[in-house]
């Protein structure tokens, strides 16, 4: 028994040990990389906008303008496609997009506020939530599992508009304002590529932008919420931050900037090491100018970024302390499922991609 003990011990640390390196090697061979190209496949082209991209089971799920949503199988690029429609005339426009396990929510920017479930086993799409008002204006919407979910939109009635469901969308329940923190006059969120939440366990994050940039922060998955500043540019209708993304609970970055001032890069992205209490800009002056969507790269140990706007894409080896601009082409959204491949989202189209290290 004790010689079992022994080698068990042993073959433990063995494990942790290959582990923490596996993690080291990560981490190395983030930092040691000096260049990287980008490789961009049109897979889908068509005359509609789409700011809503997801992955879930093997395929991308995106949503946009004219009501059209789909999916794109991200081993073979083939896709669905689907529209929907209020009537004969009158079309929806989605922005926001989440997949879970076994459905996905696609939700429409404007009024009136609606969200369609779709059953990913046989594309069936169901209606599950109508809001109608004059001010509804939702920005992004993310799920925790098949039945919890959680959407953000533009302050109405003294406060954000946060709805969330609990039964896969059966029910929604809109946060009355008094349990959400105050908004400043003027401060609001952008709609640009269903990016500002990130959730990650029972933390959520939420982005704000116009007149203040800041986080909304919640530990235990909307039920109590703090505020915390960040350095970003504020003040105009079309500043702040436009997107953030953890790679934990601790490590974070938002992006954003001015959409009327694409090319300034100062005070447009930052990065949090203790969750989102503290911010600190990187590459103030330098790196990418607006840009509306920004992700951790997969399997890099959290040290590869790639930002993504209108003006381009470009990618950074060492969490935003420098930057190489890796495309002039122009989208909206980003997703990866590893290291090296995703899928892009933008103005007519939707393009996989190959990023190459040297």
């Amino acid at each position: 028994m004790k010689k079992l003990l022994f080698i068990l011990v042993i073959l433990s640390v063995l494990s942790c040990k290959e582990s923490d390196n596996k993690t080291a090697i990560t981490e190395k061979a983030a930092q040691e990389f000096t260049d990287a190209s980008i490789e961009i496949t049109p897979v889908l082209t068509d005359s509609i906008s789409v700011r809503a991209l997801d992955y879930g089971n093997g395929n991308y799920w995106y949503a946009g303008s004219k009501g059209s949503y789909g999916s794109i199988d991200a081993a073979t690029g083939s896709a669905t496609r689907g529209v929907i429609k209020l009537n004969e005339d009158e079309e929806v426009e989605f922005r926001s997009i989440a997949t879970t396990p076994n459905y996905t929510y696609i939700l429409t920017a404007g009024n009136p506020a609606l969200v369609y479930k779709i059953t990913q086993k046989d594309g069936s799409v169901e209606h599950v939530y109508t809001e109608v008002e004059d001010r509804v204006f939702y920005d992004s919407m993310k799920f925790w599992n098949d039945e919890e979910g959680i959407a953000m939109g533009d302050p109405m009635g003294g406060c954000f508009s946060v709805i969330k469901t609990y039964d896969g969308g059966k029910t929604w329940g809109k946060l009355q304002c008094t349990e959400m923190p105050d908004y400043v006059p003027g401060e609001a969120a952008f709609a640009a590529s269903n990016s500002n939440i990130k959730i990650l366990g029972d933390q959520v994050w939420l982005v704000t932008g116009g007149a203040m940039a800041r986080i909304l922060y919640s530990d235990n998955r909307g039920s109590n919420w703090q505020i915390f500043n960040t350095p970003f540019i504020a003040g105009g209708e079309m500043t702040g931050i436009y997107a953030v993304d953890f790679y934990d609970k601790d490590l974070g970055v938002i992006i954003g900037g001015d959409w009327n001032k694409k090319e300034d890069n100062t005070y447009n992205k930052a990065i949090t090491r203790n969750g989102g209490k503290s911010w600190n800009l990187i590459s103030n002056g330098d790196g990418p100018g607006y840009c509306s969507d920004i992700i951790f790269i997969p399997d890099t140990g959290g040290k590869e970024l790639l930002a993504v706007g209108t003006p381009g894409i470009w990618w950074s080896k060492d969490q935003g302390a420098t930057w190489k601009k890796m495309s002039e082409e122009g989208f909206y959204t980003v997703r990866m499922i590893d290291s090296s491949t995703g899928y892009l989202a933008g103005n007519n189209r939707i393009s996989s991609f190959t990023i190459s290290r040297k």
